[in-house]
């Protein structure tokens, strides 16, 4: 497939929701996120499909002596999730009380974010819905599938993920966790997310408040 740069993530979005129409999804899907850099994508597709929109804060769970090493991730909702990885958690040979303090850490600050982002609004119900998960690139699809595994325990029915840009390897890993991947490119030697972007400025929390707002009103 041939790739192209796009002009912003707003573009990225609108591109994404044309494809996204050819699939004749229902009234009822609901449209997530993943802040920063997905929301205007997620924004763009979430007002061309009619649908809700809101946002899937994912937090690392670092290691205790190794932050950059992921024991596992806690991602947004009611409750928050927490997904975590034994191996690495074993081989490590940490303790519950490890686990749980940057457990603790970590929801403070999705906390923090969902009350930023959200201000008062409950989060959107995914039960039964169309989910469609939206973020601005995957280069290793990580932090995508993360959330594809929290809002697959959440019962859709059914589990779309979509990206304007992936790497062919995100693409693979990606279609292990959603009923169905929708991309517009994937070079075959991907580099970085932002490569694919003549505009990549770096989203704020006030530019993702306002765009939830904006979809609310």
């Amino acid at each position: 497939m041939k790739w192209r740069t796009f002009q912003d993530r707003h573009e990225a979005g609108r591109m994404l929701a044309e494809r996204l129409q050819r699939l004749e999804l229902p009234a009822d899907c609901v449209v997530l996120g993943l802040p920063r850099g997905g929301v205007p994508v997620a924004a763009e597709v979430a007002k061309a499909l009619g649908a809700p929109l809101d946002v899937l804060v994912v937090r690392k769970l670092g290691a205790p002596s190794q932050p950059e090493l992921a024991i596992g991730a806690v991602v947004d909702g009611d409750p928050p999730e927490v997904i975590l990885n034994p191996d690495i958690i074993a081989e490590l040979g940490l303790s519950q009380s490890d686990i749980a303090a940057e457990q603790a850490r970590q929801l403070a600050v999705i906390a923090e974010r969902s009350k930023l982002h959200r201000r008062d609004r409950p989060h959107l119900t995914l039960q039964g819905k169309i989910v469609i998960v939206v973020d601005d690139g995957a280069a290793t699809g990580a932090t995508l599938r993360v959330a594809l595994k929290a809002v697959r325990g959440r019962c859709p029915r059914r589990l779309i993920a979509a990206v304007p840009v992936a790497s062919y390897s995100a693409l693979g890993m990606l279609r292990e966790d959603a009923d169905e991947v929708v991309t517009l490119a994937a070079p075959e030697n991907f580099g970085a997310v932002g490569f694919y972007y003549r505009d990549f400025s770096e989203v704020g929390d006030d530019d993702v408040k306002r765009l939830l707002t904006a979809a609310a009103d």
